[in-house]
């Protein structure tokens, strides 16, 4: 069988994004979101030290029958930090704020990505008559690290030091080999057997985030554990083996909680398997997707 990993000749490359870009004003909050397509809605939702470039395997894809829209949420990529605090029943307030904004009505898919999805399990949690569908790919919310508020504060105070020489390096961690295995992988499976421009995507857009220091504290705080099984509408959970970041263990414990969710697990891949793994990715959800009408 073909190996699916990567990419060697991605639509996104081909398109013109800049008529796609958009921004919109909500409370306390400017934000940045791209959109493609016309249809029923699809909703991406980046993780932390992200953006909405970590859909471009996605986007053009699902554009071609959905309205597809991805955002940036305040403090990460193009938009500001917003006026309120960060934390995750805020970021989920948010998302009904842009739907509302957006007009999407209810029906709306939404799909999450690490944070991302534990932002949209929040949304799905408080107002789950505006979703139909909950996707969450390598979701935060398990905590599976030993001391995770040292570790947490560890971490941002390095990110606080070395995020913005990082970006400043971008193009030599992504043009030099070593280097790029070295900055990609505890992320990804093989940074190597992904396309350049998409790992240069990755740092122009998601480095540095001013969100998130307080992004981190916050998902280390919040814990709708007791809670996941309230959400009633069907939920898709996808993982990769191999995933550092958030351990495949959590993807087990998601499943357990949640009902009428269904657990896919992609072999040798990390904590970005619709980056890593987009075809497979994208005929998973095209399948969930369709089973709306089953």
């Amino acid at each position: 069988m073909r190996d699916d990993y990567g990419n060697p000749d991605p639509d996104w490359l081909k398109l013109d994004w800049r008529p796609h870009l958009h921004r919109v004003e909500l409370p306390g909050a400017t934000v940045n979101y791209v959109e493609i397509g016309e249809g029923a809605p699809i909703v991406f939702v980046h993780g932390i030290t992200s953006s909405w470039q970590a859909w471009l395997e996605n986007l053009p894809h699902f554009g071609r029958s959905h309205r597809t829209i991805a955002l940036d949420l305040p403090g990460f990529g193009a938009s500001p930090m917003p006026s309120w605090p960060i934390d995750m029943p805020a970021y989920g307030r948010l998302l009904h704020d842009f739907c509302e904004k957006l007009g999407l009505g209810s029906g709306v898919t939404l799909v999450g990505n690490s944070m991302g999805g534990l932002v949209a399990a929040e949304a799905v949690l408080s107002a789950p008559e505006r979703f139909d569908r909950l996707v969450l790919v390598s979701a935060a919310g398990f905590i599976n690290t030993w001391l995770p508020h040292q570790r947490g504060k560890a971490t941002s105070q390095a990110w606080g030091t070395f995020g913005r020489p990082l970006s400043a390096a971008a193009r030599f961690f992504v043009t030099h080999r070593r280097a790029r295995y070295l900055m990609f992988r505890f992320a990804i499976r093989y940074p190597h057997r992904l396309r350049k421009e998409l790992l240069w995507e990755q740092m122009a857009s998601g480095v540095p985030c001013p969100g998130f220091a307080d992004a981190l504290d916050a998902v280390i705080e919040y814990d709708a554990r007791d809670r996941l099984e309230e959400i009633q509408i069907p939920v898709m959970i996808v993982w990769g083996t191999d995933d550092w970041v958030i351990p495949s263990v959590a993807a087990h414990s998601y499943q357990r909680r949640i009902p009428h969710s269904r657990l896919e697990i992609f072999e040798q891949t990390g904590h970005v398997p619709q980056m890593e793994r987009p075809a497979r990715f994208n005929a998973l959800l095209d399948e969930f997707l369709a089973e709306k009408a089953s």
